[in-house]
């Protein structure tokens, strides 16, 4: 049996949606049909892809593989008809934090300028590959080494770590912090899609951890002076919050910023992408 479009759409509405009832009302369609297109996704695929009870919906191991799949199915599908109907075809750029920092703009501008057929559309997803695997995007910037497996890279640039603190800390008229000194405070991470992680300092030097879900509790712990973060210059250019500064670490290695994308699936468009970007981080 083919597996259809309407199908796939029906299975990412009703994650997203959570719940087959508000699913049906996005697809405008009776609940009792979702119900019958899932099964008959289900059967197409010969395996069980959501589990249902009365409160919530959740994925099965295989769920979660066929929706993200799904989602570049279906974004391709909806290339391919904006491609044939506009003459103008998508880049989707994901990112978890910041994008490119302060080469953002310019990005969007040169892009525009170089590249007037297609259309770059920047997609924030806080994942540990800024929307890729979920289907959000067709490549991604990332700040951590990729799953070789999985995907392929290219660095485009390296950017200097910055220390985040609340406005009126100690360090606050400080030119630069050591990593050393940061160890002694506690740390905010965002295990999801944060720069930094414990293995920046040696393992009997490491500093206390605090944890948060994405970059706008990150900015708003730091700004309450509970705890400091280390993250790229990207998102001091980024990230203009009242209440938080941000000061060098002068020993800290450098961040790699990475464009990242599906080793079986590399974008038409990705190698010019890469290569404005290395041009942008170089000047």
């Amino acid at each position: 049996m083919d597996v259809e479009l309407r199908q796939l759409r029906c299975l990412v509405a009703i994650v997203d949606a959570g719940t087959f009832t508000d699913a049906a009302i996005d697809l405008g369609l009776s609940q009792a049909a979702v119900s019958r297109t899932l099964a008959s996704l289900e059967r197409a695929l010969g395996t069980r892809l959501l589990r249902r009870t009365s409160r919530e919906v959740t994925l099965t191991a295989a769920g979660s593989e066929v929706l993200a799949r799904a989602r570049r199915v279906l974004a391709e599908a909806d290339e391919l008809v904006r491609s044939a109907t506009t003459g103008q075809a998508l880049l989707r750029v994901g990112y978890a934090w910041s994008a490119v920092g302060r080469h953002t703009v310019e990005l969007q501008r040169r892009w525009s300028a170089e590249h007037p057929q297609v259309q770059l559309q920047l997609v924030r997803t806080n994942s540990g590959t800024a929307g890729l695997a979920e289907g959000a995007c067709d490549v991604a910037v990332v700040r951590a080494e990729p799953d070789a497996r999985r995907f392929d890279s290219a660095v485009v640039g390296l950017e200097p770590r910055y220390v985040a603190m609340a406005s009126d800390d100690r360090w606050a008229r400080r030119r630069f912090v050591r990593l050393a000194e940061v160890a002694e405070r506690t740390v905010l991470i965002d295990r999801r899609a944060g720069s930094t992680t414990p293995q920046l300092w040696p393992a009997d030097r490491r500093p206390e951890l605090a944890y948060v879900g994405d970059v706008d509790d990150w900015l708003t712990a730091v700004a309450a002076g509970s705890a400091v973060g280390i993250t790229a210059e990207s998102t001091r250019s980024q990230y203009r919050r009242t209440g938080v500064v941000f000061r060098p670490v002068r020993d800290a290695p450098p961040i790699p910023v990475r464009v990242m994308w599906w080793r079986d699936q590399p974008p038409v468009r990705a190698a010019e992408l890469v290569d404005l970007l290395t041009e942008l981080y170089r000047g």
